[in-house]
């Protein structure tokens, strides 16, 4: 086996928040089981990170009962779900030991949020020598407002999504969408 697709914190979490209301792809789950249903079919290794910070009294608190898959998705037998604690799927779990024991080369990143945890988790995986797919359509983000509370200028996802392409392409990442990797 030499591709895994990597699941990225597509969570209950984030629906909870009221950023839920300003999120670029609301249908990111349905995006992400095409991505998932093609990876089963062929034969590719599907790899579900979850996002945890235990204490936070948030959202992302496992004590919330919200840090678990968007319902619609499910592993299957065999399928790890590993919970993070850092932005990248890499650092607190044993994330890079599974894919070397798969014989893994190429990652394939879908997920919750496109320039957080899948960019971050994109940009290491290259440092690590694999080859890295970017499916920016299978992924969410939310507008970023400025550091600064008293600037009102915002940066909109459809922005924030550019970016990460243009960061990522050629660099770090393939930029691949769904269609492409669930047409045969």
């Amino acid at each position: 086996m030499t591709d895994a697709l990597l699941v990225i914190d597509v969570q209950e979490s984030f629906r909870v928040r009221e950023s839920w209301n300003e999120v670029s792809n609301p249908d990111v789950a349905e995006d992400v089981g095409l991505l998932v249903d093609a990876a089963r079919a062929a034969g590719q290794a599907v790899i579900w990170v979850l996002h945890a910070e235990p204490g936070s009294d948030t959202p992302f608190d496992p004590e919330s009962g919200h840090v678990r898959l968007i319902d619609g998705l499910a592993p299957r037998d065999g399928e790890p779900v590993l919970t993070k604690t850092s932005r990248n799927a890499f650092t607190t779990t044993n994330l890079q030991q599974r894919l070397t024991t798969l014989g893994v080369r190429r990652v394939i990143i879908c997920g919750i949020q496109t320039e957080q945890c899948c960019e971050t988790t994109a940009r290491l995986a290259a440092d690590l020598g694999y080859d890295v797919d970017f499916v920016t359509d299978a992924m969410a983000t939310f507008p970023i407002r400025h550091r600064d509370p008293a600037d009102p200028r915002v940066l909109s996802t459809a922005d924030i999504i550019e970016r990460t392409e243009y960061a990522l392409a050629g660099r770090f990442a393939t930029i691949r969408t769904v269609k492409e990797l669930t047409t045969a």
